[in-house]
């Protein structure tokens, strides 16, 4: 149900997360209630059903944050929304490598590949963004934000199975306004926006906004002595709407957004031990690198993580530049709303990374910069009566990335990977480089349509029906090249123009040259009841059976046992989406206290999952299918409106996602590394080392069957209370106003098959701002984490199996203040 939630209005109110359930009444609301408040609680008015409606009446576990409740929070991108949306997981190593989640579902958490789908939808002003990377913009300029719960997609636009984010903008006026925000804090951050709308005519009008937020890095480089892990972003958009008449309406969209940051290093977090051989574990390779270097003295500069102490060697860079273009026409055509939307959007990304995450040249050099290209088509009729509503419509998407990567082995690459004496031979792999070029073509189409039929004026049923269509097809090629820049094979026969390859060079970095292609067809549907069992309380009840379209593996196929290339994994099969809920909104005390309830779960087979062999030889996130995932779980919103002075509100979820089949995963690295063996009965204890005497063996794949998703908190809770009181301060009446948010998550594991290092405890933020704000103008001044807590974002295993454990740790204490100002 995607398209129903893309156009939201809302009218005024002073909560910071407003639930789909904080709407006013469940009837229709009147023209100047939208426009008033009043103490009984916000109106939160729906038009995506091309018709006034409070978000009560709409069957969907749905969130909305408003823009001023973002700016108010310090929420200003994706990544941090997380913090007032429980059932939303956000996970990022950069901008290309980002999972956004929703109940556990979406995104495969892991690095990221450009052949599989999103699970979860981003939409900005009804515009589809194709990857994550291409949406991890600052918001800007944004009326508010809807994180939409369950598979959508049978009203229009891309089919999701998860959820979705949609991100609506102000739009172009034809009254005169403008708005200017300014914050500086501490880490030097500093942050403006402003935005101007008005008429250029009796029929045009046009709006433009920009932004820019720049921040010293947290992360302090030892090697480089600077900081890093910094932000530097830069947003412009403009709007043109021409509306000749009430019934017809043209807006023209550009936006462009540009992110230079020194970004995105790791520090050093543990040692676990692997099965690997004693002396080929972390510690036993740094001290073998010191011996063969008399003086060198190799040391991480601290293994507290919370030191923010890095020492990474090679270059970071995070270049990220977004972009598109859009038109959006709208014509009521008699009793219903012909809608197209057509837009281009690009991604550019050229990124740097230390992909052995040490301050020891290992991996000298590691980037794969990628352009992207994606078109969309979209057209909807919308039409309504007095029992019967319906949509249908058809999209088309296009898109292409290429990539062009390299990476390099570095001086120290032959003692950390190799034994013997090709271990004490620097050159053995010192220059050994695998550059790749691949490209991705994906196309899809889709029919789609959904009827609502009132059967009564209390119950209304809407089933929901999807065919689509969807192709990839790709290639990637990868030469290897040694010092001298000759191209070697790993073949018993050399291909022209190449040389054999040594074991060892075989060993690391192989030739490969693939090109999956694959189509589907896939039809889906969903059906929804629900009932309005008094005017303030509405019950639904939804089955959705949905799916995720095929994907490829772009980035490289893994290796077999025998160091031969697994072309097996080239392709994944689609998701079949088995999904059921059920949800109740209320509204009481004079509808002074909402409180939403919804029960979930979704089944998924042949669930698409990143998986993480542990190997220098490929990207080391690659796609495989799971049998089958479950996720359930219960969610509830509160809220409540005591008086015009004081509002507070309380969300929480609870999520049991878990792998219920997936037998052939990749084993966790403490069930890695020793010598590979199908004998069940030769297979040493997790984390036991082998020794000269006692070889450690490995199984060759590991059942994962029962274990929790990578990336979900069982528990997830955001709250937040906001008071204020009437004054005059010099010569302003206005408000003086203090608020506190927080949100806490549980636990949660960071890799793909769950593992004893990668556990990432859980934490509890609180924020508070406090300040005095009036007709046309706010000033505050905010603390975020007050409490200085110490928490972990995200950890990564280290290629190699040697037990390194790297990760990003969350943002210290910040503070700082806001001057805002309206007209």
């Amino acid at each position: 149900m995607i398209a129903r939630f893309l156009l939201l209005a809302s009218a005024a109110g002073a909560s910071i997360i407003t639930p789909s359930a904080f709407a006013q009444d469940a009837a229709q609301p009147a023209a100047d209630e939208v426009q008033q408040p009043n103490v009984r609680g916000d109106v939160i008015v729906v038009t995506a059903r091309r018709r006034q409606e409070t978000a009560q009446e709409v069957p969907l576990a749905i969130s909305v944050v408003k823009g001023d409740s973002i700016e108010a929070t310090g929420n200003f991108n994706i990544v941090k929304l997380q913090q007032l949306a429980p059932t939303l997981q956000v996970y990022t190593t950069n901008p290309r490598n980002t999972s956004v989640n929703i109940r556990g579902l979406g995104v495969p958490f892991g690095l990221t590949s450009d052949g599989f789908e999103q699970g979860v939808g981003i939409y900005v002003d009804d515009v589809y963004n194709s990857r994550v990377a291409a949406a991890t913009f600052d918001f800007l300029d944004v009326s508010q934000v809807e994180v939409l719960r369950g598979p959508q997609g049978t009203l229009y636009g891309k089919n999701t199975t998860a959820g979705a984010i949609n991100i609506t903008t102000n739009q172009p006026t034809f009254d005169f306004e403008g708005r200017a925000e300014l914050s500086v804090g501490n880490l030097n951050y500093k942050q403006a926006k402003a935005a101007i709308s008005g008429p250029l005519s009796e029929t045009v009008a046009a709006r433009i906004a920009i932004a820019s937020t720049t921040r010293r890095g947290t992360l302090y480089n030892v090697t480089s002595k600077r900081w890093i892990n910094e932000q530097d972003n830069l947003g412009i958009r403009g709007q043109l709407l021409f509306k000749p008449s009430e019934d017809f309406s043209i807006t023209l969209s550009g936006d462009y957004s540009k992110q230079d940051p020194e970004c995105c290093g790791t520090t050093f977090v543990r040692v676990g031990t692997t099965q690997r051989p004693i002396g080929r574990q972390y510690d036993a390779l740094v001290a073998a690198i010191n011996a063969a270097n008399p003086g060198r003295n190799y040391a991480v500069p601290s293994r507290n993580p919370y030191d923010r102490l890095s020492d990474l060697d090679s270059n970071l860079n995070a270049g990220n530049k977004i972009g598109g273009v859009s038109a959006k026409i709208k014509w009521d055509v008699g009793p219903g709303t012909l809608t197209s939307v057509t837009a281009w959007r690009f991604w550019d990304w050229k990124p740097e990374n230390d992909r052995d995450f040490t301050g020891l040249s290992v991996v000298s050099r590691s980037q794969n910069p990628s352009q992207q290209d994606q078109y969309s088509q979209e057209f909807r009729y919308n039409y309504e009566s007095k029992d019967v509503d319906f949509v249908v419509g058809l999209f088309g998407f296009k898109q292409r990335i290429d990539t062009q990567g390299t990476e390099q082995q570095g001086a120290d690459a032959a003692r950390w990977s190799l034994t013997g004496a090709n271990a004490a031979n620097p050159a053995t792999l010192q220059g050994l480089t695998a550059s790749n070029t691949q490209y991705l073509k994906a196309d899809s189409a889709a029919l789609f349509g959904q009827l609502s039929w009132k059967v009564t004026d209390a119950l209304t049923i809407q089933p929901g029906v999807r065919l689509n269509y969807d192709k990839k097809s790709g290639y990637y090629e990868r030469v290897v090249t040694n010092a001298q820049g000759q191209a070697i094979s790993c073949t018993a026969t050399p291909a022209p123009g190449t040389i054999a390859g040594t074991t060892s060079q075989c060993g690391v970095y192989q030739p490969q040259v693939s090109a999956p292609s694959d189509s589907a067809w896939n039809f889906t549907y969903d059906f929804n009841v629900n009932y309005k069992v008094t005017r303030n309380i509405l019950a639904y009840a939804t089955y959705a059976k949905s799916f995720k379209t095929l994907g490829i593996n772009q980035n490289g196929l893994p290796l077999n046992a025998d160091n031969t290339v697994n072309y097996d994994a080239s392709t994944v099969k689609p998701e079949s989406v088995n999904h059921f809920e059920l949800g109740l909104k209320t509204q009481f005390w004079d509808r002074r206290a909402t409180f939403n309830l919804s029960a979930f779960r979704t089944e998924i087979k042949d669930f698409q999952a990143t998986v993480n062999g542990g190997q220098f030889g490929t990207v080391r996130g690659y796609l495989a299918n799971a049998e089958k995932v479950r996720s359930q779980g219960i969610e509830a919103d509160f809220k409540v409106v005591v008086s015009d002075r004081f509002t507070a509100y309380a969300n929480g979820a609870y999520t049991d996602a878990k792998y219920k089949k997936f037998t052939n995963a990749p084993c966790p690295p403490e069930l890695s590394g020793g010598t590979i063996t199908t004998n069940p009965a030769l297979w040493s204890p997790a984390g036991q080392a082998g020794t000269a005497t006692t070889p450690s063996y490995s199984r060759p794949q590991c059942d994962i069957s029962g274990q929790d998703l990578p990336g979900v908190s069982k528990w997830a809770f955001s709250y937040g209370a906001e008071y204020n009181v009437p004054v005059t301060l010099l010569a302003k009446d206005g408000q003086v106003y203090l608020g506190v948010d927080g949100n806490y998550r549980s636990h949660w594991n960071s890799n793909a098959s769950p593992s004893i290092y990668t556990e990432v405890k859980g934490y509890a933020l609180t924020n508070f701002r406090a300040g005095f704000r009036g007709e046309g103008f706010d000033v505050f001044g905010w603390v975020r984490n007050a409490f200085d807590v110490n928490y972990i974002e995200n950890l990564q295993v280290a290629p190699g199996n040697t037990g390194l454990i790297a990760g990003q740790v969350g943002d210290p204490q910040t503070w700082g203040g806001t001057i805002k100002f309206s007209f």
